[in-house]
């Protein structure tokens, strides 16, 4: 296929490594992508904060699992959540089957309730931009996303689609579970970027690994699963390539790039 011009990357799973790092390799192709106007887009359920301190330099992200899009120094769209549910979903969170907290996403910051320490740490890991959830969450609130202590598919991700059917429920990792607009996500992000920047969708490419990404994939013009993936990312991707702990995004990068 000929190089993309667009590029949405995944993050933990993808292209970080099993340690939750940037491969080193990375940092030359992107100086090398964006040399030839290739746009690459991290594009990631964490909030768009992190990100921009993730990639400095940087000015293209898919953030919220596609609730946040920002390119050329502003939000190019956002996704908000009617506030009805999102009361309805805090109110009913201490009756849930598995114990589970909540992070109240806005575009430029992320409010949560006082936190066991263990899951306050895997917060930070997430949202760079953080203050603390009192009785009114952010008025534009672009996702919640739950912490759930055991695992998110099995114990929570039934009861989340009880207590908010009218919310999106994507299981994004082993502990967390994103509610957003029905209408938000990964590929409705990528396709809005695509047409800021006036790239044909068959010009797109995009790599991912779990269920979140699943929408990027099936938008992209050229679809790659990691081999890590969940097995429906496998099932729609025009490629599998090997592992994020093999650094397998950089190789392929590597392969269009040079």
């Amino acid at each position: 296929m000929h190089v993309p011009r667009l590029i949405a990357l995944d993050m933990d799973g993808t292209l970080l490594d099993p340690s939750g790092r940037v491969p080193d390799d990375f940092w030359p192709l992107a100086d090398t992508a964006r040399e030839r106007g290739i746009t690459i887009a991290p594009a990631s359920g964490r909030q768009l904060a992190t990100l921009q301190a993730m990639f400095p330099g940087f000015d293209t992200f898919i953030a919220e699992n596609g609730a946040v899009v920002w390119h050329g120094g502003r939000v190019v769209s956002t996704t908000a959540l009617p506030a009805q549910p999102v009361q309805r979903l805090l109110a009913a969170l201490p009756d849930a089957p598995s114990a589970a907290h909540a992070v109240v996403c806005a575009p430029e910051v992320a409010a949560t309730a006082p936190l066991p320490p263990v899951v306050d740490a895997e917060v930070d890991k997430y949202y760079a931009s953080r203050t603390l959830l009192h009785d009114v969450p952010p008025a534009t609130t672009v996702k919640i996303a739950l912490y759930v202590e055991s695992d998110a598919e099995r114990d929570a991700l039934a009861w989340a689609r009880e207590v908010v059917p009218e919310l999106r429920a994507v299981v994004s990792g082993a502990h967390w579970l994103d509610l957003m607009h029905p209408d938000a996500d990964k590929g409705k992000a990528l396709r809005e970027l695509a047409v800021a920047l006036d790239v044909p969708m068959p010009a797109t490419a995009a790599f991912g690994d779990y269920l979140n990404d699943l929408g990027m994939l099936q938008a992209a013009g050229h679809a790659v699963a990691m081999g890590n993936a969940h097995d429906d990312l496998k099932a729609v991707a025009d490629e599998v390539v090997g592992t994020n702990a093999e650094h397998a995004v950089v190789a392929r990068l590597a392969q269009w790039l040079k």
